[in-house]
């Protein structure tokens, strides 16, 4: 009698496995996709900072404006502006990015940017 009744509850529980892993995959992929989305948002962060930093260097430096301008680009996240300004004391970078998903045109963007500054070395013209 006792192992009958283990047969008909395993027979009746056998599509409930099924339904929860309908159920948990979607969600995970979701979650997953979030996690993603953010690792890349953080990075486009962490690619201004370095990119404002080196440019403010750059600047200090005395390199040209424009050539500040090119090497912060080339650092920075694809379609950043890039704003440079210096005079005889300070040299000043900033970065600025919107980050969107390719797969999700709904999602709106997130900005991201950072700013560097760095003491102009004697002798440079502002």
């Amino acid at each position: 009698m006792w192992l009958r009744n283990r047969r008909d509850q395993a027979r009746s529980d056998s599509g409930s496995v099924t339904a929860e892993t309908a159920v948990a995959l979607p969600s995970l992929a979701l979650v997953l996709g979030a996690a993603l989305w953010a690792i890349s948002v953080a990075a486009a962060q962490l690619e201004c900072v370095d990119a404002a930093r080196a440019g403010a260097r750059a600047a200090a430096r005395g390199e040209s404006l424009e050539a500040v301008r090119q090497a912060a680009g080339r650092a920075a996240p694809l379609g950043a502006a890039v704003s440079v300004t210096r005079d005889s004391k300070l040299s000043r970078v900033t970065i600025s990015a919107s980050i969107r998903p390719s797969w999700a045109i709904a999602i709106p963007p997130i900005p991201v940017g950072a700013s560097a500054t760095s003491a102009t070395e004697l002798g440079v013209d502002g």
